[in-house]
């Protein structure tokens, strides 16, 4: 009688094997998943504004430049209202859908950053950074 009051006790032992499971199914994913969420960026494009040797020319590219007043469109002064439809129409009448974005040092970092996301929402293919030379100071 005594085997069989041992074999009637409850198992209260954790069953860890569903645990593990768990977990190497969502290492697995998350293997599978990063890959792509790296590559998933902005390819930019960053050189000096007074090289002269590209494959692109600046009078081939939409020029935009970002100052600490605004923002330039192909040399015109635009309100940050209007920028993202005239930014649409410079890159829609564009062959190559490239636009050439230029910073002032004392420019505002999230106006340069909401340029950037505005060309590639307008439609451009190929955004490049340039930036000007130490010695130079600023138009504006």
């Amino acid at each position: 009688m005594a085997g069989s009051a041992d074999e009637e006790t409850a198992i209260t032992d954790i069953n860890v094997t569903p645990l593990v499971d768990i977990s190497l199914v969502l290492v697995i994913i998350l293997m599978v998943i990063s890959p792509s969420v790296v590559q998933s960026g902005i390819v930019v494009n960053s050189s000096k504004v007074t090289e002269s040797v590209g494959k692109s020319t600046k009078s081939e590219a939409v020029n935009v430049r970002v100052t600490k007043k605004g923002i330039n469109i192909n040399n015109k002064q635009i309100t940050d209202a209007d920028a993202p439809a005239a930014l649409k129409a410079a890159v829609t009448a564009n062959v190559k859908k490239l636009v050439m974005i230029t910073s002032d040092r004392d420019a505002e970092h999230g106006r340069l950053v909401w340029v950037l996301d505005a060309s590639k929402m307008a439609g451009a293919k190929t955004l490049s950074i340039m930036r000007e030379d130490k010695g130079k100071k600023s138009q504006e």
